[in-house]
Parts: C-alpha cells; sequence; structure tokens
C-alpha cells in the first residue's frame, strides 16, 4: 500500500468515531491510492461532521441547499501541490456526514462501515481527478470504487 497520511478530525456528536472506523478510512484512502497507482507519498484530511453542518457547506461552497453525504475539496484543480516540509502531495480534504453514513448504510442494506468506506473512496477518486457529471464518467468513477472496494473486502452485503 502506498504511503498516506490521514488526519482526521470528529467535528460532530451524534455517532462514536472509534478506533477501527478511523483505521478503515485510512485503508481506503491508502487502496485508493495503490489502485490508481499514485506513486507519491500524499496527504488528506477527513473532517466528519452532522447532516447539519455538510447541509451549511454544501450550501456555502456549492449552492446546494441540502445535506448531502460526502464533499470533496480537492487542494489544486490542475497540478497537485507539494508540501516543501513532508514532501507529501496535498491532495485535499473530504467532509463526511456520519449520519447521513449511518441513514444511507439502513436505506441500502448495508454496513455503516461500508457506507463510510465507499464514501471516503469516492471522495479519493474525486481528489484525484475523476468526476461523474456525465454518465460515462460516471460509469468509469463507478468501475474504480467497486475495484478498490473489492480489494479491500467491502463488497455489497
Amino acid at each position: 500500500m502506498k504511503r498516506v497520511t490521514v488526519n482526521i478530525y470528529n467535528r460532530q456528536r451524534k455517532l462514536t468515531v472509534t478506533p477501527p472506523l478511523k483505521a478503515l478510512v485510512e485503508e481506503c484512502a491508502a487502496a485508493s491510492l495503490d489502485c490508481e497507482e499514485f506513486d507519491e507519498p500524499a496527504t488528506v484530511d477527513v473532517t466528519f461532521v452532522s447532516n447539519r453542518k455538510i447541509r451549511e457547506y454544501n450550501r456555502e461552497f456549492r449552492n446546494v441547499d441540502r445535506e448531502t453525504d460526502v464533499l470533496s475539496f480537492p487542494f489544486a484543480e490542475e497540478e497537485y501541490y507539494t508540501d516543501p516540509d513532508s514532501g507529501d502531495v496535498m491532495l485535499g480534504d473530504i467532509v463526511i456526514s456520519l449520519e447521513k453514513a449511518a441513514e444511507q448504510a439502513a436505506e441500502y442494506g448495508h454496513s455503516y462501515e461500508r457506507e463510510v468506506g465507499f464514501l471516503t473512496v469516492h471522495s479519493m477518486l474525486h481528489l484525484l481527478g475523476y468526476d461523474h457529471m456525465e454518465e460515462a464518467d460516471g460509469d468509469i468513477m463507478r468501475a474504480h470504487e467497486k475495484a478498490i472496494l473489492e480489494k479491500i473486502g467491502l463488497k455489497r452485503d
């Protein structure tokens, strides 16, 4: 697995952030880089928030006034920035609503861990330049998500 530093911040109080959940997020980030053959050491920040807070961010940054499950904020649009002190490529920020992840896990009939893992992988792919604005791009992104999740054993239940 590639070296990735994942800084995790918990900014919500509705769900407990356990060491295994943190380890899962770190594993998903590393597997994403590995599967995408991203060979540089990297850093990503992951912040867990509530539905209320992610709705605020969605309204502020995307002009969409509703809650969502995950938001991705790539550090650079065209060229990656490398921190001169650490040598790490600064990929960007991921914001996950754990409240929404729990709701979606119940709705989709799979585990909470699988949903948080999926959201992490989905967002990592956005940080690496993927999007799903066009149907064909969405198909490509979903195929990559599936491959990464299967690699770490997070298949759909």
